[in-house]
């Protein structure tokens, strides 16, 4: 079943047509209908087909993005908050066409406040911006999806990364935000103070919405004191198993890793080719740890023991920021790395998530079920919270590799739900993993529809993700 025919969205023609006039009028040169645009700003990641939008607006403010979205609940038309475009589900697709409201523009850091540790950016600035802006005074935003992505963006999906296992997620590090609400009204979520009992968690429900709720026009965020000093290298083991146990042994002896990653053998395989990295071919995990100068070759040679203890190593580590930035460029680089494995294919992402005391089983079971099916898929794995990532390289013009693709992803997202885990980690459910959300959830399906039915009864906010399109 395709995906536009597993979840569909009403096209209103009519509407479409009268918004198109009214912000080509109000935004001039700052909308575009050109169809170069319009693909740009749909989904072209993975084998999940295309749905452009029938114009993409740029606003500079937050009164520019109340506009658009009054103008298109005005005509029933549906709205799509784009950021940089790195998500993986078909999140910011347009199914039943409508507006795309790109927020690079809003791109301005609108204080520092070192001594509350936190700042308050615009929904189009990223995170490297964040981070050279934040350098001279010793902070930093710690999440990092891989990606250059947009704040905004990374609110919008609840994004983490390899930091996560140490910083959290931004569901964590964002303290407040503003956003504008499907009526066009905006609504602040919370201050500036660390914490708060004052009703609801509107935060928290806006912050993983996907655009579902509203579009996000500013962000306070956490930030972290840069440390004093960093260690990090790989360690090789004999097996998946291995490198999972030592992580679980890691995590339960109150090591404060900062990034405990897994590659399996495979992605090994592909970083050594595209990264020219000098390791076994082998499951190994990259590692590292923040803090004083003793405190992390105190952890590093720590976990060195556990990981010889489960017949790993050696684990060779350094402080050289030089040597540990090749390092983990070659981990973010993990995807393109990944295509060398078979060229001119695609690759399809997903991910998973379980209990940390199930991670070996569920990696060691996925191992075999990509085996036993024939497929390409290295897997790389944010270890120390048990998420992890699996890329099927496919020929996306072949209906019998996309429909295999498919029931392997089926059968590693319901293996991740039986062990009490989830069918995502951090890529969101866009379009692509509507179908498990209630198998995980069940009823709390029906309570995120009348949440979304409340501040959305028109359906124009992202209509198509999440949840099946509500209707009018």
């Amino acid at each position: 079943m395709a995906l536009s025919d597993l979840n569909p969205v009403e096209r209103n023609d009519e509407g479409i047509a009268a918004v198109l006039g009214i912000l080509k009028q109000r935004l001039g040169e700052r909308f575009q209908t050109g169809q170069a645009i319009r693909s740009q700003h749909a989904h072209t990641t993975t084998y999940i087909p295309t749905q452009a939008p029938d114009g993409v607006a740029f606003p500079e403010t937050t009164a520019e993005v109340q506009e658009i979205v009054r103008a298109c609940a005005t005509y029933r038309v549906p709205v799509i908050a784009f950021g940089v475009g790195s998500s993986l589900e078909g999140h910011t697709n347009a199914p039943g066409g409508g507006i795309s409201v790109d927020t690079s523009r809003m791109n301005r850091i609108l204080a520092v406040n070192p001594q509350d540790l936190d700042c308050t950016v615009e929904p189009g600035v990223t995170r490297e911006d964040l981070n050279r802006h934040l350098r001279d005074t010793g902070l930093f935003f710690p999440i990092d999806p891989g990606a250059n992505a947009s704040l905004g963006g990374m609110a919008a999906t609840r994004a983490s990364g390899t930091n996560a296992v140490r910083y959290g997620t931004m569901r964590e590090n964002v303290l407040s935000l503003t956003a504008v609400m499907a009526d066009g009204e905006t609504v602040t979520t919370g201050k500036r103070a660390k914490k708060s009992s004052a009703g609801y968690d509107l935060t928290r429900l806006l912050v993983g919405s996907e655009g579902t709720l509203g579009i996000i026009t500013s962000l306070t965020l956490k930030l972290q004191g840069i440390p004093q000093a960093i260690s990090g290298g790989v360690c090789p083991f004999p097996s998946v198993e291995a490198a999972c146990n030592t992580v679980i042994a890691t995590i339960q002896m109150g090591i404060p890793v900062a990034r405990i990653e897994l590659v399996n053998a495979l992605q090994m395989r592909a970083m050594k080719n595209y990264s020219k990295l000098d390791y076994p071919e082998s499951p190994c995990l990259f590692v590292e740890f923040h803090g004083s100068d003793a405190g992390v070759a105190e952890q590093a040679e720590t976990f060195g023991m556990i990981a010889e203890e489960n017949g790993g190593g050696p684990f060779l580590w350094t402080s050289v920021a030089e040597e540990r930035t090749k390092l983990w460029k070659a981990r973010h680089d993990a995807y393109w790395s990944s295509l060398t494995l078979r060229p001119g294919a695609k690759g399809l992402s997903t991910d998973v998530c379980v209990p940390i005391s199930r991670f070996a089983e569920c990696v060691t079971e996925t191992e075999a079920d990509i085996s036993k099916m024939g497929l390409i898929a290295p897997i790389v794995g944010h270890a120390g919270d048990g998420n992890f990532h699996v890329l099927v390289l496919m020929d996306v013009n072949d209906p019998k590799e996309i429909a295999l693709s498919e029931k392997f992803v089926a059968r590693l997202n319901m293996r991740a739900i039986a062990m009490d885990g989830t069918c995502t980690g951090e890529h969101g459910i866009g379009q692509g993993k509507i179908g498990f959300l209630r198998h995980e959830l069940g009823h709390g399906v029906d309570i995120m529809r009348t949440i979304k039915q409340a501040l959305d009864p028109l359906d124009i906010m992202n209509p198509g993700k999440i949840l099946p399109s509500v209707g009018h």
